[in-house]
């Protein structure tokens, strides 16, 4: 870099004119002669005096601390661009900032003039880092004749001492580089060397920072493989696994000293969260009425990350053509059961379901394993036993079955609760053995979705959805009446009334409406922000019920559309929809839809 000089550029960007009091800055003048348009706005970005009168900074000594930083900040940005003959002068009310010193600092500051002279582009006559471990990438920028990014050589280093980590050299280093710049012609010698360290083993993990936690059960929860040879993706993993018991709010694992002969020891410092936790969450529709919902947490049960919670749920209401459903249910999870990345679950619920068609008393439990194949994909697998007592508008019924759910999960969306790109399946087939006049047969159900970012900052989305219900196996009547399918609602089709779109089956004199054994449904919606803070979405859902196959010819669709509108409130956007039918002859009139996060 050449030295400072004081410099006048032709090209003068003006940032503004504060006034007020004597101490305020009345000018900042901002100048980058010479500079390409993306060098200009990279310099303007790393400014802290442009951040700091964007942010309305009056005082001087904040002002005056500010120019002097801002030569550091500058260089950065030029070497991030490849430009390594850049000269900066920053004046303050006619002074060169860096001549100033401290203890003489102004009182007051009128103008702040910054000019940035970027200077040629260099380009990388080497690029040369060594000794590289087989297989390992570099940067595809970092070579000769390439610009010369500072990024770049970084990113290069890094990929280095990644390469030998990943096989093994925990405490593999940049030992030494020379980087040079010939500043006649605008080109970058950079030559990095290595030191890849020992291969080394994996040793003991210690435990810092617990305090209702037991350690044995954190090294159980972390998994770490003591003995085999270090890699940094087991690390992360065994972070990763202490991270999503929920327990923890901060999880660091650090490696120690190399013990004799090959050991790396390996340092878990854990922050524990609050072990209690409770919620509270509405959602209200004009047709289904007002659904609360809450649930009581505890993240520690016993010492040992085992995970309480207590579920309430009262939907339907006020709803137009149900009564009001009541649920209760206790779930207790044990992470690290048979495998670190297995996790046993015991469940039970119990709850009064006030349907269109039937009224039921209903109670299940059961137990199942969740396993974390990665941070994306999971399996289930369980066993339970069902129970429903009620009548339907012809009769009595009663039924039990022992199921045994066999499901898998697969998130790969950026957001869980505002996704604008990636996808989201589940898939679950649930096997039932009947007791006494219940059926014997297989429930299967699959929610698809997919998300498309559009544009600058995915200012645009585009979201799709596709259910798919199937029951086999098991006749119509024979077939626990909450696991048949129906169409209608928020869940499925908005602008229909909820679970209004079923099959009606002759019983005798009466034909009584009552859920289906096929179910296809489809959401499609538009999103677009408006600010950042407000947005508006389209939308089309599309749903059908068959009882002897997919479009079957008893089967019937149905289908609704409108507008939303959404308020991103940092964790979650808050939802208003407000739909109305486009065919099906089961519902008229508008349906409005108030909720927490997305639809899908």
């Amino acid at each position: 870099m050449r030295p400072l000089r004081r410099s006048c550029g032709a090209a003068v960007l003006a940032f503004g004119v504060l006034s007020g009091p004597a101490a305020a800055l009345e000018r900042l003048e901002f100048r980058t002669p010479g500079a390409a348009e993306d060098v200009a706005d990279a310099l303007r970005a790393a400014s802290l005096l442009v951040s700091s009168e964007l942010d309305g900074q009056t005082d001087a000594q904040d002002l005056f601390a500010a120019a002097r930083a801002e030569y550091a900040a500058l260089l950065g940005a030029l070497y991030a661009k490849g430009h390594y003959s850049g000269v900066i002068t920053i004046r303050v009310d006619g002074r060169e900032a860096a001549s100033i010193a401290p203890l003489d600092a102004p009182g007051r500051i009128d103008v702040i003039e910054v000019t940035v002279e970027p200077g040629p582009a260099f380009r990388l006559s080497q690029a040369e880092v060594a000794p590289l471990a087989p297989g390992t990438a570099l940067p595809p920028g970092f070579a000769a004749g390439q610009p010369a990014l500072s990024g770049v050589v970084r990113d290069a280093a890094a990929a280095g001492v990644s390469g030998w980590r990943d096989r093994g050299h925990a405490k593999a280093r940049v030992a030494g580089q020379d980087v040079t710049a010939n500043h006649r012609d605008a080109t970058l010698a950079a030559r990095i060397a290595l030191e890849p360290g020992p291969r080394l083993r994996f040793g003991p993990l210690t435990v810092e920072g617990a305090e209702r936690m037991e350690v044995r059960r954190v090294v159980k929860i972390a998994g770490l493989p003591e003995g085999e040879v270090f890699s940094p993706q087991e690390l992360e993993r065994a972070a990763n696994r202490l991270r999503r018991t929920g327990v923890f709010r901060s999880v660091a694992m650090t490696e120690g000293d190399v013990l004799s002969p090959d050991l790396v020891p390996i340092t878990a410092a854990i922050v524990e969260e609050l072990p209690r936790r409770y919620s509270f969450g509405a959602e209200i529709a004009s047709q289904d009425g007002l659904s609360l919902t809450g649930y009581w947490l505890h993240r520690n049960l016993l010492g040992g990350a085992e995970r309480l919670r207590v579920d309430g749920e009262i939907t339907n209401i006020g709803a137009q053509n149900s009564g009001v459903d009541y649920t209760l249910g206790v779930t207790l999870d044990r992470p690290a059961t048979l495998t670190p990345d297995t996790t046993l679950g015991f469940a039970a619920e119990i709850g009064r379901l006030d349907e269109e068609d039937y009224v039921a008393d209903v109670a299940t439990i059961g137990v199942n394993l969740t396993h974390y194949f990665s941070d994306t994909l999971t399996g289930r697998l369980g066993i339970g036993y069902e129970y429903a007592n009620g009548r339907d508008r012809v009769s009595d019924f009663l039924f039990r079955n022992v199921s045994i759910p066999i499901g898998v999960n697969w998130d790969r969306r950026n957001d869980k609760t505002n996704a604008t790109e990636g996808f989201y399946l589940d898939a679950e087939v649930k096997p039932f053995f009947g007791l006494g006049t219940t059926g014997t047969g297989a429930r299967t159900k699959i929610d698809a979705r997919g998300y498309l970012g559009l544009g600058a900052a995915d200012r645009v989305v585009l979201a799709g959805r596709l259910q798919l219900g199937l029951i086999t196996g098991s006749a119509l009547l024979d077939t626990p009446r909450d696991d048949l399918f129906y169409s209608g609602g928020g869940g499925t089709v908005r602008g229909q009334p909820y679970q209004s779109l079923g099959v009606n089956v002759a019983r005798g004199a009466l034909s009584p409406k009552i859920g289906a054994t096929h179910f296809i449904g489809t959401q499609l919606e538009a999103r677009a922000m408006v600010t950042d803070r407000i947005g508006v979405v389209g939308f089309f859902d599309a749903g059908r019920v068959d009882l002897d196959g997919f479009f079957g010819t008893g089967g019937d669709w149905h289908s609704g559309a409108g507008l939303g509108l959404r308020y991103d409130t940092g964790f979650g956007p808050i939802r208003l929809d407000v739909a109305a039918p486009v065919s099906g002859t089961t519902g008229d009139g508008v349906q409005i839809y108030v909720g927490l996060g997305q639809a899908f």
